[in-house]
C-alpha cells in the first residue's frame, strides 16, 4: 500500500556494480519506514473506529484520505532539488514526532475538546500522509547511482511492501493488544527516528550543521521516549476527562476498546462499561434492561437449554440462572477479553453474581454467526429451548450483520420447534424506525413476534422483541427475588404509545445492511446520547 503513487520523477540510469553499505542500509531503511507508514494510518483509522463509530465508514475514509495524501507528497518530491540526505532526514524527524504522537495528540483532544476532533484527525492524517508520500520517492533518488531503474524499482518496492504486510499481521495481533494504539506509535515513531539517525551517519559526510541535526535527531527521540514512558498517564487522563468518572480498567482487544468507570471507591452502583466509548450498562439501572431482556421470555418457556449471544459481561446469564428449569447454559461472545474480564474482577464478579463460573455455564468465544453456521454441520448437536441474543446497537456494518434476515435464520434453525428467541433492539423512542426494522427483519423470515420497552434510565426507553414460531403467551409466574418484572407490569411493557407506533420499515438484509444507514441518522439526530 505504502508503495502507490511513488516512482515519479525517476530517470533511467545504467548500471552500475553493487551497491554499497549506505545503499543497502537505506533498503533496510525502506522497511522500516513501510511498517510505520503504515502503523500510523491503521492508528488513525483504529481511533476513528474508538470514537466516531461505524468501523467500515471510517476506515474507508481514513485510507482513502492518507493514500491521496501519499499521491500528493510523492509529486512534490519533485521539488526537493538538493541537499537529499538532509532533507531525507528532516522529513524522517517529522514523520516520527507527528506520526508517533498522533494518538496520543487525538486522544487529548477528544477528551478535552471533542467538537473539532474530525477536523484535527483528518487534519494529522493528511500531514502524515504527505510526509510519508515523500519517503519513498527520496530513497530512490539517493540510491539511483546504484542501481538502473527496473532494479531500482524492484528493490525499493519489494522492501516497502514487506514492510506493510509484516505490520499488517502483526497491528491487530500483537502490537494493539500487547502495546495499546498509544505505545504502538511511538514506537514506531522512534524506529522513524533510528532510521533518521542512522541516515545521519550515513551522509554525515554530505550534511551541513551536522551538530544540529545530531541536536534535533536526540531531542525527537527524547521526546517520543518521555512520551512512552508517560503513555498510561496520557491514556488515563484523557478517558478520565472523556468520561467523567474514574477509569478503574481499560484494555484495547483486537475487537475494541474496553473501559470500567467507578464515580466513587466502593461504590458498586456507579460502576458503568463502556466499549468503544458506547455506554453498555450502568450498574444503578441495568437489572431493568437485563430483567426485561430476559424473564418475559424464560418464564413463559421454562427452558431447560439456552443459548445466550453477546452478553459476555454476565449480567443477562446472572437472570436466566434464576430459572430452575435451566440446566445448560451456553454463552457465545466474541471477544475473550470481555469474558476474562467479567470472570476475574472481584467487583465485576459481584455484579453479575459470578454467574459465568457456574457448572451449568460454557463459555464461549467465537464469531457468533460462523459459530451458529459451524453448529449446523454437526448431527450431534442438539437445538436450544431459548436463544438470549444481547449484542450492541448495529451501529456498524460488523455489528450489522448480526441483525439480518440471514443471521436470524441461522438462530432459528438453532432453535427447539417450541423454542423462541429474544432480541435487543434499541431504542423504539429516538430510533423509532431501527426498532421496527428489527421487528420486519425477524417477520420475514417467518417468525411471529411480540414487541416490548421497557424505561431503563440510564438509555431511555429500550425496545425487545420475542420471536419463534409460535405466538407468545404472557408467562403466570417469575423467579423470586425480581426487581422490576413481575406479572402486573409486564402486559404493560407489550403497550406501545402513538410516539413508539410502529412504523413502516423494510427487512434489513446482509447485502444492503439498510439498518446501520437507518441507526446511525437516527442516533445522530439526537446526537447519540445514550
Amino acid at each position: 500500500m505504502a508503495g502507490i503513487n511513488k516512482v515519479a520523477a525517476i530517470t533511467t540510469d545504467d548500471a552500475v556494480p553493487g551497491p554499497s553499505a549506505a545503499e543497502i542500509a537505506l533498503l533496510a531503511s525502506v522497511f522500516v519506514i513501510a511498517a510505520c507508514g503504515l502503523v500510523y494510518e491503521l492508528a488513525a483509522g483504529t481511533l476513528a473506529s474508538y470514537l466516531l463509530g461505524d468501523s467500515v465508514l471510517q476506515f474507508s475514509t481514513i485510507i482513502g484520505t492518507y493514500l491521496f495524501a501519499m499521491g500528493v507528497g510523492s509529486w512534490l518530491s519533485r521539488y526537493l532539488e538538493r541537499q537529499l540526505a538532509a532533507q531525507f532526514l528532516r522529513i524522517e524527524l517529522l514523520v516520527g514526532v507527528i506520526g508517533g504522537l498522533m494518538p496520543a495528540i487525538l486522544f487529548l483532544a477528544n477528551a478535552v475538546a471533542p467538537s473539532p476532533f474530525r477536523g484535527l484527525l483528518y487534519g494529522l492524517v493528511l500531514l502524515v500522509g504527505v510526509l510519508v508520500g515523500l519517503e519513498i520517492p527520496l530513497v530512490m533518488r539517493l540510491l539511483r547511482r546504484q542501481y538502473a531503474l527496473k532494479d531500482l524499482v524492484s528493490q525499493v518496492l519489494t522492501f516497502d511492501y514487506l514492510g506493510a504486510l509484516g505490520v499488517s499481521i502483526a497491528f491487530p495481533l500483537l502490537l494493539v493488544p500487547q502495546l495499546g494504539l498509544i505505545r504502538t506509535s511511538l514506537v514506531f515513531g522512534m524506529m522513524n527516528i533510528a532510521v533518521a539517525g542512522w541516515a545521519l551517519w550515513l551522509f554525515r559526510g554530505e550534511l551541513r550543521l551536522l551538530r544540529s541535526h545530531v541536536v534535533a535527531t536526540l531531542a525527537c527521540f527524547a521526546l517520543l521516549l518521555a512520551a512512552f514512558v508517560n503513555a498510561d498517564g496520557i491514556t488515563r487522563f484523557s478517558e478520565d476527562r472523556y468520561y467523567a468518572d474514574n477509569v478503574i480498567y481499560a484494555a484495547s482487544s483486537p475487537y475494541q476498546r474496553i473501559v470500567v468507570t467507578q464515580r466513587r471507591a466502593g461504590d458498586d452502583g456507579s460502576v458503568r462499561l463502556w466499549l468503544n466509548g458506547n455506554l453498555q450498562f450502568h450498574a444503578r439501572d441495568e437489572y431493568r434492561y437485563h430483567e426485561s431482556l430476559v424473564h418475559p421470555l424464560l418464564a413463559s418457556l421454562k427452558p431447560r437449554r439456552v443459548l445466550v449471544l453477546g452478553g459476555g459481561d454476565g449480567m443477562a446469564v446472572r437472570e436466566i440462572l434464576r430459572h430452575q428449569s435451566v440446566a445448560e447454559l451456553t454463552l457465545v461472545d466474541l471477544d475473550p477479553e470481555i469474558t476474562r474480564l467479567f470472570m476475574a474482577q472481584p467487583l465485576l464478579m459481584r455484579l453479575n453474581g459470578d454467574a459465568l463460573h457456574s457448572p451449568k455455564v460454557q463459555v464461549i468465544n467465537a464469531d457468533a454467526f460462523q459459530w451458529l453456521q459451524a453448529r449446523l454441520d454437526d448431527p450431534a448437536t442438539q437445538p436450544f429451548d431459548a436463544i438470549v441474543i444481547d449484542f450492541p446497537d448495529p451501529s456498524n456494518y460488523s455489528l450489522g450483520k448480526l441483525y439480518t434476515t440471514s443471521f436470524y435464520q441461522l438462530v432459528e434453525q438453532n432453535l427447539a420447534a417450541s423454542g423462541q428467541m429474544v432480541v435487543q433492539t434499541t431504542s423504539p423512542l429516538h430510533a423509532r424506525k431501527s426498532y421496527w426494522t428489527v421487528v420486519a427483519t425477524l417477520e420475514a423470515v417467518g417468525l411471529k413476534t411480540a414487541p416490548y420497552h421497557a424505561l431503563v434510565p440510564s438509555f431511555g426507553e429500550w425496545g425487545f422483541v420475542i420471536a419463534g414460531r409460535r405466538p407468545y403467551v404472557l408467562p403466570e409466574t417469575f423467579p423470586d427475588g425480581l426487581r422490576f418484572v413481575n406479572s402486573t407490569s409486564l402486559p404493560l411493557l407489550f403497550d406501545f404509545p402513538p410516539d413508539m407506533a410502529r412504523l413502516p420499515a423494510e427487512p434489513n438484509r446482509l447485502s444492503n445492511q439498510a439498518l446501520v444507514t437507518t441507526f446511525e441518522q437516527e442516533w445522530g439526530a439526537v446526537g447519540g446520547d445514550y
